[in-house]
């Protein structure tokens, strides 16, 4: 390095988020540390195989060197690793863009939950999670890069030691590579082991043996380098010659996750589109499954040759599914922008969702434990094709999985629910809210539960949202039981009794005039409800509009500013309604009693009273009226 190109090195600070990923990479005990050499092997094969991508436009960057390779070489004497591949380079802009910040939003999901966690729990969250170039410092106190862009003549050199900074200048054009990176890691004491070759062939054969790029090793700097794995894509192979081991290497390697996926997917299609698809049902849930982008991480190859992972192969409600399609019909030399809007990348998104949605239908009827498992991980996702995509509606009802007031613990399909629909019940109702205990004691079940009608529990948010958009199952409507008239009058209680004996008629009606005329606007109406068993009072929506949880959210969110009133409905047959029923020549008390009937289905429905004050007043004059003077 000449002195000018030392003056031109500079020291920058990492940006704020990779310090506190560095900082807990440096500091963490971590007993798995071997994931570093899988992500440092799945960037330096991202890397070739964009090369491959760009070399298809501009041949020449290939130069006399056109296979891929990565290649481990071992200095156990200077205890160094270095890991070095001839892909596409970095120039120095692109260094300080990939090696400076983090870029990806799933990323700083991890860096939040690690956070979030102590001790070893947060410790092991790393081996769940790619975390990239990052986790070098799992076993480095000191990492070098030096890179050359193809095509271009500088070379470049990164160096840190993880510890809040780092440098980035010229390197020496003599000592790097003709082309692509090379990352050298000056390997802790504890990591030695880092530099045997038993340690490395055992952990790139269990990681990254399936990796489309061929992997050596080079036994100590000088030897030639031996081949450990030869970059055959996994993909291509017949599935017959596939072990189950296999896969599950693969998934973790392009899904950057450590758990066992739950249902594997693997055909290759043929007839007006040919293209092969391997994808994977993770087991868990990905870090970044509710990013607020909601992209798909399905990669894009064409005959072999990484396109992109930037392209919507999978419906967004599917965007857990991770794995790769391979097609044969796409042109290598057109443009991500293009490709995106191809009429045969269409017809492939067809084709693959339609398969993954059939494998899980499949999957749920064969396998109904594991499914149950998957659904618990996604189906508040799943669930969002339901609002969304119309085409696949009746299909992803079939896919959904319930909590009910008869299975409050285990799933349940709406197949099973309509299957034990009770005599003269012509509907599929549910309750939707945001708290399962508060459902599950809501008020607003009692007529149902008295008449063993099951409801459906819907505590995930998109619930009040697809229910709009899902008008039926199997010919059944979902109807709201916070909306309406509860219609429950045609089906008969589970104890073969008729309802309880009906309140004095003209009395029931002239008190619930007089709490309409006292409550005024700040109802819609007032009624006698017919859902309600044991508790006095409880809000309902009007029939039209949204329901209850549904208005609440959408107040919430600033989209529904004036929310229509709600009806109050009174249980006659409840003590304290019948003592007010009764009471005679004492409006004041009665219009204090009506507010607090009001103020008290608020509270039933996770809501304060609308006027604290004015509920304090009259709960000390109605309490103060009953005490002896």
């Amino acid at each position: 390095m000449t002195a000018a190109d030392a003056a031109s090195t500079q020291s920058r600070p990492f940006e704020a988020d990779v310090a506190k990923l560095l900082h807990l990479m440096v500091h963490s005990v971590y007993s798995d540390k071997d994931v570093f050499l899988r992500e440092l092997i799945s960037n330096a094969a991202d890397a070739c195989e964009r090369l491959r991508y760009e070399a298809i436009a501009t041949p020449a960057l290939l130069g006399d060197d056109p296979k891929p390779r990565i290649t481990l070489i071992l200095d156990a004497e200077q205890r160094r690793l270095t890991v070095e591949d001839n892909g596409i380079g970095m120039n120095r802009d692109e260094m300080v863009e990939a090696l400076g910040t983090i870029a990806r939003s799933g990323t700083k999901a991890f860096l939040e939950r690690l956070q979030a966690s102590e001790g070893e729990a947060g410790t092991n969250l790393i081996g769940q999670f790619g975390v990239g170039f990052y986790s070098a410092f799992i076993v480095a106190d000191h990492v070098d890069v030096i890179s050359r862009r193809a095509g271009t003549q500088e070379a470049w050199l990164w160096s840190s030691d993880g510890k809040g900074t780092y440098t980035v200048g010229s390197a020496d054009a003599a000592d790097a590579p003709a082309r692509g990176t090379r990352v050298v890691l000056h390997l802790m004491e504890d990591a030695k082991t880092y530099t045997e070759r038993a340690a490395l062939e055992r952990i790139v054969k269990a990681q990254s043996g399936h990796v489309p790029v061929p992997i050596a090793i080079v036994d100590k700097p000088g030897d030639a380098p031996a081949e450990i794995a030869d970059g055959a894509a996994l993909w291509t192979k017949p599935k017959s010659e596939i072990t189950p081991a296999e896969y599950t290497d693969f998934y973790r390697s392009i899904a950057g996750q450590f758990d066992d996926p739950a249902l594997t997917i693997h055909y290759r299609a043929e007839g007006r589109q040919e293209y092969t698809t391997l994808v994977f049902i993770p087991s868990t849930r990905p870090f970044d499954l509710f990013d607020a982008e909601r992209k798909g991480r399905i990669k894009l190859y064409v005959r072999r040759v990484f396109i992109t992972d930037d392209v919507e192969i999978l419906p967004r409600f599917l965007r857990f599914v991770r794995g790769l399609v391979d097609s044969a019909d796409l042109p290598l030399n057109v443009s991500r922008e293009m490709i995106q809007e191809s009429p045969v990348l269409e017809a492939i998104r067809k084709g693959v969702t339609t398969r993954v949605i059939g494998d899980l239908e499949k999957f749920a009827e064969k396998e109904t434990e594991a499914y149950n498992k998957v659904w618990d991980a996604f189906g508040a996702v799943l669930k969002e094709g339901l609002y969304e995509n119309f085409e696949r509606r009746e299909a992803l009802l079939g896919l959904s999985r319930f909590k009910t007031t008869t299975s409050p613990e285990a799933w349940r399909s709406l197949k099973d629910y309509v299957a034990g629909l009770k005599e003269n019940q012509t509907a599929i109702y549910y309750l939707a809210g945001d708290d399962m205990a508060r459902l599950q004691a809501s008020p607003h079940l009692e007529g149902f539960r008295a008449r063993d009608v099951e409801v459906l529990l819907l505590n995930d948010p998109v619930d009040s949202f697809w229910v709009t958009m899902a008008p039926s199952f199997d010919g059944k409507p979902f109807r709201s039981v916070t909306q309406g008239e509860a219609d429950l009058a045609l089906i008969p209680r589970s104890d073969s009794s008729t309802d309880q004996k009906p309140a004095d008629d003209a009395p029931t009606a002239d008190f619930v005039s007089f709490v309409k005329a006292t409550l005024g606007d700040a109802v819609s109406d007032v009624r006698v409800s017919e859902r309600l068993t044991e508790s006095a009072v409880c809000l309902v929506a009007p029939t039209s509009g949204p329901d209850r949880q549904l208005e609440k959210m959408l107040a919430g969110s600033g989209r529904l500013p004036a929310g229509a009133k709600p009806v109050l409905e009174i249980n006659p047959r409840h003590a304290l309604v019948e003592s007010l029923i009764g009471l005679k020549d004492d409006d004041a008390i009665k219009a204090d009693a009506a507010h607090l009937l009001l103020d008290q289905a608020r509270v039933l429905d996770g809501e304060p009273p609308s006027d604290p004050r004015a509920f304090a007043d009259r709960l000390a004059r109605v309490i103060g009226r009953a005490l002896p003077s």
